[in-house]
């Protein structure tokens, strides 16, 4: 049916075959989540844990042990789903739509939408969200690399082809996930869902995500606790086996110390700081299809931007139309009013701007269009075909870069006639065009020609053109650009032009806003480099213009092997492989379709503000996710590592598994705020990278001075207090809950503690566990983790070695950063005062 399905029938139909979605499962989200906590290598230990106490008789024991690890796994899944469920809330907010024939009339619809049968209008940019049969073509060139790794695109028009035709072979289908690359074409819908051909092999075509440097530094530390882990455990348990201490108590201690060392929230930390992250980049116009994507950015020191819409205004202005002398030309506007009205492509600026300079007495009803050649990248110009009532010819209007017209052009209008396009000729064109780039015009050609009437127009046609005139373009810079690229030159982050437009213009633009501009490389010297002469030039290159499309990936590519983190932001049809290439793809709501699925960020405004408060948001959400490593690596890990010595030689074990266990849940809760806490503002200021040799040497600096203090509380308790194996027990859990609660406003900030102040809801969890770890001892049910009231003498005693920790901690913090500083020669590391 021509006029596509109806309302009706479509819902009838999309009840029936299920959203045109891959992966939809009838399973509960919510369920499928708070199960998968109990994947966990940590929570299995536990649970075998529960399950040999229960088996020895110990149930007490092995209920105690349940009910943490039941109390973690829900902690784990209240913030990991909640994360979750942010993410999807804002990535709906940029939900793909496509536009389809229903009721008679063109519409936007979701693309979970499309059914069987809907009639979908294809253009350049656009992603196929069905498999569906070609009705009608216009130049339509697909890139089906995604399902057949073939690189140039594929021609589809009507047809029939083969039953047995492989898919690269069938010219009359498109299918899911290809993209146009031009042109038009008009398609019916056959297969949706997990019924088409990219969810077959979607397991195999399945683009892997490359590994970010934050993502390698989170598995590395993994490695490297684990080893920490495996290496004290295997040592302690077999350790207190050679003692004759009871195998089911060694056995028990040996697994809760492992659960001890070991950051196990720290995927739902990761989680719940990245979501949060995400949250607040929205709230300034950022959304994140990518939570790695939120630390990249923070750790990008170099962003390559196009000019249009990003450097100015992008409100651009036809400010005249001028003949081959530079005269104003009322014909060569009528010509491009022809052209931009009534070519059906993508839409664009430059038409609209020429569009918007309609006038009253411009009738264009007199012509009807007959043909159109739609614009590719290779050719970089547009033809439409005219023809106008009372001639028997067709006009054919050509515009595009002028180099580009040119190109197809064999003569030059001199006023009303046209002659032959010498070298002279040629010469004084490219100078109009260099003057007026230098004064910051855009420029297009524009050129014609009469054919006798025929039924279509192809690409050949574009021959023997006579050059008509000149449309000149005026897109202002940004007001307080410059203000914008001195805020992102002071966070460490250098701006590099990459556009198509004409030398002249790219830097006028860049001087106008003080980016720098003596160094410029266009696309034709680009094509005559090598890959390694480009890599040395890369870096040294200010502005790249004059470049081809499919230029700008190899152009990210030398940039990152010099060894920048870096973001490219752009919204074209062939910016989609610089957009994967690049460290931090960034694209706008307004992108077409291949390049937001590309892009890890997308923008609701085409600012580059909005980027600047993205990358100070991503350098706050690093920053809060290595707090929750220095939290790990101090005083929790140097309380595990002096508890696993103490084992050795006291008579009885220092804490029982329980007490472990619920030591480790009760130091954990305040690190779930860790995502809420203030940053001060020298970790924002230069771009920050995961650095493993720096964890470990924060782990055993700060691990020693806790194990120090620690092996003091045991002196305190056994030589000073005579505390008998519950007092020390009792003493010891709440002096080293304590100190790991309090080491958390230390290690939080590279300033003294008392100069940065931490969120409400991270000090006022703080404050409630240190409350609970003090009066945990006397409250009601203590027996059953066999605890005991302490004397208060132990208690202030207790209190002063806390004190003393504190003391010790914030003078080895200051200490490591000087020896951090001195040791790299840095000195964009802040010093603790700033």
């Amino acid at each position: 049916m021509p006029g596509g399905l109806s309302m009706d029938e479509a819902q009838a139909r999309l009840h029936a075959a299920g959203p045109n979605a891959l992966g939809h499962s009838g399973g509960h989200p919510a369920v499928i989540a708070f199960l998968r906590q109990f994947r966990s290598p940590l929570v299995l230990i536990l649970i075998f844990a529960a399950v040999v106490s229960a088996f020895v008789g110990e149930g007490s024991e092995a209920i105690i042990i349940a009910i943490i690890v039941l109390a973690s796994c829900v902690l784990s899944f209240t913030q990991e789903y909640g994360a979750s469920r942010a993410m999807e809330a804002l990535t709906a907010r940029i939900a793909r739509k496509a536009s389809v024939r229903r009721d008679g009339k063109e519409m936007l619809i979701a693309v979970e939408e499309i059914v069987p049968g809907d009639i979908i209008l294809l253009s350049a940019g656009n992603l196929i969200p069905a498999d569906g049969v070609v009705l009608e073509a216009c130049d339509c060139n697909v890139s089906e690399s995604l399902l057949t790794g073939e690189a140039f695109p594929v021609v589809k028009a009507p047809g029939v082809c083969a039953p047995d035709a492989q898919l690269g072979e069938r010219g009359n289908v498109v299918f899911t996930g290809t993209s146009v690359r031009s042109g038009t074409a008009t398609v019916l819908a056959v297969r949706t869902g997990e019924r088409t051909e990219f969810a077959s092999i979607a397991a195999t075509i399945v683009r892997r995500v490359p590994e970010t440097e934050f993502a390698r530094g989170i598995r590395r530390f993994g490695y490297l606790m684990t080893e920490v882990m495996l290496a004290i455990v295997i040592l302690v348990f077999f350790a207190n086996l050679l003692l004759e201490r009871p195998p089911i108590d060694s056995l028990l201690f040996s697994l809760a110390l492992a659960v001890g060392l070991t950051p196990e929230l720290l995927p739902a930390i990761i989680s719940v700081t990245l979501a949060r992250g995400a949250r607040t980049m929205a709230a300034s116009g950022v959304i994140v299809r990518r939570l790695d994507a939120v630390e990249n950015l923070g750790s990008m020191d170099l962003l390559c931007t196009d000019k249009t819409g990003t450097l100015t205004e992008g409100v651009i202005h036809l400010d005249a139309c001028a003949d081959p002398c530079g005269v104003a030309s009322e014909q060569v506007r009528r010509w491009a009013l022809l052209n931009a009205t009534l070519q059906t492509g993508m839409a664009n600026p430059l038409d609209e701007a020429i569009a918007a300079g309609r006038i009253e007495g411009d009738d264009l009803a007199r012509c009807t269009k007959v043909d159109e050649i739609p614009y590719d990248f290779i050719r970089k110009r547009l033809s439409v075909v005219v023809r106008q009532e009372g001639r028997s010819d067709d006009l054919l209007i050509c515009k595009g870069a002028v180099q580009n017209v040119m190109d197809a052009c064999s003569s030059v209008f001199d006023r009303e006639d046209p002659q032959p396009l010498s070298v002279d000729r040629t010469k004084a064109i490219d100078d109009r065009v260099r003057d007026w780039g230098a004064q910051g015009y855009r420029v297009l050609g524009l050129a014609v020609r009469r054919f006798p009437r025929k039924a279509s127009y192809a690409r050949e046609d574009e021959t023997e053109l006579t050059f008509a005139g000149f449309l000149l373009f005026l897109d202002p810079p940004k007001p307080g650009m410059a203000d914008t690229l001195k805020a992102l030159a002071a966070r460490g982050i250098r701006v590099k032009m990459i556009s198509g437009d004409n030398r002249y213009v790219a830097m006028h633009v860049a001087e106008t806003i003080g980016l720098p501009h003596r160094n410029v490389l266009t696309g034709r010297e680009l094509a005559e480099l090598t890959k390694e002469a480009l890599f040395a030039r890369a870096a040294g290159t200010d502005i790249f213009a004059e470049i081809d499309p499919n230029q700008k990936e190899s152009i990210i590519a030398a940039l990152r092997k010099r060894g920048h983190v870096v973001g490219y932001m752009g919204d074209g049809i062939n910016d989609a492989p610089a957009l994967h290439e690049a460290d931090i793809g960034i694209s706008v709501d307004s992108a077409v379709d291949v390049a937001r699925e590309a892009a890890d960020l997308i923008l609701l405004q085409r600012d580059l503000g909005v980027v600047l408060r993205g990358v100070d948001d991503g350098r706050t959400t690093f920053a809060n996710t290595m707090k929750y490593i220095a939290i790990t690596t101090s005083a929790n890990f140097g309380n595990m590592i002096s508890m696993a010595f103490a084992s050795l030689f006291l008579p009885f074990l220092p804490l029982l598994a329980s007490q472990i266990l619920l030591n480790n849940l009760l130091s954990d809760v305040p690190s779930l705020a860790i995502a809420t806490d203030n940053v001060d503002a020298g970790q924002t200021r230069i771009p920050r990278h995961w650095d493993i040799g720096y964890v470990r040497r924060f782990m055993v600096t700060f691990g020693l001075v806790s194990s120090a203090f620690d092996f003091v509380t045991f002196g305190f308790l056994i030589l000073v207090a005579g505390a008998g194996e519950q007092i020390f027990q009792t003493g010891w859990f709440v002096e080293s809950l304590i100190t790991q609660l309090a080491i958390v406003m230390i290690v939080r900030t590279r300033k003294p503690f008392w100069k940065s102040r931490p969120s409400g809801l991270l000090s006022g969890l703080a404050l409630a566990m240190g409350v609970l770890a003090i009066t945990i001892p006397y409250l009601p049910g203590a027996n059953w983790f066999g605890f005991v009231p302490l004397p208060m003498p132990i208690m202030a005693g207790l209190i002063v070695i806390t004190l003393a920790y504190l003391a010790a901690s914030e003078a080895a913090k200051r200490w490591f950063f000087a020896h951090e500083r001195r040791r790299f020669m840095d000195p964009t590391v802040p010093s603790p005062d700033k």
